[in-house]
C-alpha cells in the first residue's frame, strides 16, 4: 500500500483485506486487458470512502486474452496468517451479457457445506469482495470502453498451505483460502477474522442439522468435549477468547444444546460477567473465587490463600486439597452468565472446566433454559 497509510487509537498500523487486495488486482488486470498498460498503483474505494493505492506486486498481460496482476497483502500491525500472501487476479472476455463471473484459483477454496453466504460449489469470495469486484470492473469498463462481461480469477501463492492455520476446513472450504472482507480495511488486533468465522462455524453446524454444538477455548477442551460428546468436527466451535460474540450468534440463531468448555482460568473470568476471555482484556477475579471458596465452607486461612492465590489454578489446587468443589461453582457461574445471555432463545447450557492436563475438574449439568 503506498499511501493513506492508517493508525488506530493505539498507534497500531491498519492494514488491508484480501477482498481488498483483490479487487485493486482484478482493476488493474482489467485496466491492461483493456488498454494494454498496468496502473501502479492501484487506487479503489472502499465502502466506507477510503481510497487506498495498492502497489503490484505481479503483472503479466497474455495474448490479450487475459491479463493478471498481484498484490501482497500488507495486514498493518494485525498478528493475520495472511500478512504477506501475493493475491493475483486473473480477468479474462467472457460471454455477452454474462457480467462478472468469479472463479477459484490455486490457493483459493471451494464451499462444500451449506450455511455459508454463498451457495455449494461456489468460489469462496464473499459478497462485499464480489461486489467490491463488480464496481471497479464496471467502473473500468465505463473508463475504456469495455464490456464488462468478464471472468475473474482470484488465487493466492501458497493459499492451500495457509488455509490449513484457519477454520477453512472444518467449515467445508475446501482447496486455499477465503478472500474475506466487509470494510476492507483490517484493525490490528480485532480478532475481526476470528469472531467472524465463530459465526460461520455456527451458522455451518445449524445447516447441518447438529442439535448440539460445543464453544472451546482451545483444543485441549476441545479433545475433552469430543470424547465425552463424540460431537463431529464441524459441531465443534473454536470460540477462543470470544464467548461473547459465540453466545450473541447463538441467541439470534439457536440450537439446542449448547456445551462450553475451557480451563478454570478462562472459565473464572466468564463466571465473572466477562465476555472477551483474552489476558489483555480481561482478568481473573480473586476476591469472587474466595466468596466462591466461602460459599463452598472453606477455612478462613483457605479463602485467604485463595484471595492471594496468582493464578486460577493456584487457587483450585489450594481447594482440591480440602475437597471443596471450587470449579463446579464456577461452572454453575459460568452457566448463569450464558443464560442470562441467551434468555429467550431455548438453549440449553452445560458447562466442562478442565485443568492444563485436560482433566474434567468441575461441571454444571445442562438445565432446561430460562
Amino acid at each position: 500500500m503506498l499511501m493513506g497509510v492508517s493508525r488506530d487509537a493505539t498507534g497500531l498500523r491498519r492494514g488491508w483485506t484480501t477482498g481488498a487486495c483483490a479487487t485493486a488486482a482484478t482493476k488493474a488486470a482489467y485496466t491492461a486487458l483493456l488498454t494494454g498498460s498496468f496502473p501502479d498503483p492501484v487506487e479503489i474505494t472502499l465502502p466506507k470512502g477510503q481510497r487506498p493505492a495498492f502497489a503490484l506486486a505481479v503483472e503479466s498481460l497474455g495474448d490479450g486474452s487475459s491479463a493478471t496482476a498481484g498484490i501482497v497483502k500488507d495486514a498493518g500491525d494485525d498478528p493475520d496468517v495472511t500478512h504477506g500472501a501475493l493475491i493475483r487476479s486473473t480477468v479474462r472476455a467472457g460471454e455477452a451479457g454474462s457480467g462478472v463471473m468469479f472463479r477459484a484459483g490455486p490457493g483459493v477454496g471451494t464451499v462444500t457445506k451449506p450455511g455459508l453466504p454463498l451457495a455449494v460449489g461456489e468460489p469462496a469470495i464473499n459478497p462485499v469482495p464480489r461486489q467490491l469486484m463488480r464496481e471497479v470492473v464496471a467502473e473500468v469498463a465505463a473508463a475504456f470502453g469495455g464490456s464488462g462481461d468478464v471472468v475473474v480469477e482470484i488465487s493466492v501463492d501458497n493459499g492451500e498451505e495457509i488455509a490449513r492455520q484457519t477454520w477453512n476446513p472444518r467449515l467445508g472450504i475446501l482447496g486455499g483460502l477465503s478472500i474475506l472482507g466487509t470494510t476492507g480495511v483490517v484493525v490490528p488486533y480485532s480478532c475481526s477474522a476470528w469472531i467472524d468465522s465463530i459465526r460461520r462455524g455456527i451458522d455451518v453446524a445449524r445447516a447441518a442439522g447438529h442439535r448440539h454444538v460445543a464453544g472451546c477455548t482451545g483444543s485441549t477442551s476441545e479433545r475433552v468435549v469430543t470424547e465425552m460428546y463424540a460431537l463431529p468436527e464441524d459441531a465443534l466451535l473454536d470460540m477462543g477468547d470470544f464467548v461473547g460474540a459465540m453466545l450473541k450468534h447463538l441467541r439470534r440463531h439457536p440450537v439446542p444444546r449448547l456445551t462450553i468448555a475451557g480451563g478454570v482460568g478462562k472459565l473464572a473470568k466468564f463466571a465473572d460477567g466477562h465476555l472477551d476471555l483474552h489476558s489483555g482484556r480481561s482478568q481473573v477475579n480473586h476476591a469472587l473465587l474466595a466468596d466462591l471458596a466461602t460459599a463452598a465452607g472453606g477455612s478462613p486461612e483457605l479463602v485467604e490463600a485463595v484471595r492471594t492465590a496468582n493464578t486460577a489454578l493456584g487457587a483450585l489446587q489450594l481447594c482440591q486439597r480440602e475437597a471443596l468443589p471450587l470449579a463446579d461453582l464456577i461452572a454453575d457461574r459460568c452457566r448463569t452468565t450464558a443464560d442470562d445471555i441467551l434468555r429467550g432463545a431455548g438453549i440449553e447450557v452445560d458447562i466442562v472446566v478442565i485443568d492444563r492436563a485436560g482433566t474434567v475438574v468441575g461441571r454444571s449439568p445442562a438445565t432446561p433454559p430460562a
